[in-house]
């Protein structure tokens, strides 16, 4: 195996970006990009601690990552299973990243930065939905911000919903759950229950 060691290597096998790969690169959130911030109702979160790398899914209303001003974006922390892997890196080390996706567009949005949690109870209630405010909110300073071209969705056909894959042919997390503690933890009942459970506590 031929294991690539060092930067000189890898740009003699990929060379070097051409224009449309560095000009797209921002600072902050410029009235283009804000766009896209606005229309994506998920976004993934990679974070970094002394555990080593996590990359969690956000989900919410579009527009949910607030944009505070062209350097400083914020998410509310919605309900959730509590492990809290995210917060615990950010805490510890403050770099984060994250990846929007748009619905039904090509385009994904990457951003780079750092973040801290807050606990400030004005700014968690307005982000109250349903009367329900988060207990926290991550609050991020955009270092660079950059689209990705639409190559990775256009070759997932991503979107095209005759390739959606049948739920019957995946393990339920009941199922995973029961397999993975011995069947002390989920099985029927806890798929059976979840959509109750999840609908009374989406916020």
């Amino acid at each position: 195996m031929s294991v690539v060691e060092t930067i000189e290597q890898l740009e003699a096998i990929y060379g070097f970006p051409n224009d449309a790969s560095t000009v797209k690169v921002a600072d902050r959130v410029t009235p283009l990009y804000r766009v896209l911030i606005e229309k994506s109702p998920f976004v993934s979160l990679a974070t970094s601690g002394p555990e080593g790398l996590d990359c969690s899914p956000r989900g919410d209303l579009p527009g949910f990552v607030r944009i505070h001003d062209e350097k400083t974006l914020m998410m509310p922390d919605r309900r959730g299973n509590n492990r809290c892997d995210s917060l615990r890196n950010i805490v510890r080390d403050p770099r984060v990243g994250l990846l929007f996706l748009i619905p039904g567009s090509g385009s994904t949005l990457r951003v780079n930065g750092r973040a801290y949690v807050s606990a400030e109870p004005e700014l968690l209630a307005s982000f109250k939905m349903e009367g329900k405010a988060p207990r926290t909110v991550i609050v991020m300073t955009v270092e660079e911000m950059y689209f990705q071209c639409a190559r990775a969705i256009v070759r997932s056909d991503l979107w095209n919903p005759e390739k959606r894959v049948d739920p019957k042919t995946l393990p339920t997390p009941g199922e995973i759950l029961a397999e993975m503690s011995d069947n002390t933890v989920g099985g029927e009942k806890y798929d059976r229950e979840w959509p109750e459970r999840a609908r009374q506590t989406m916020w």
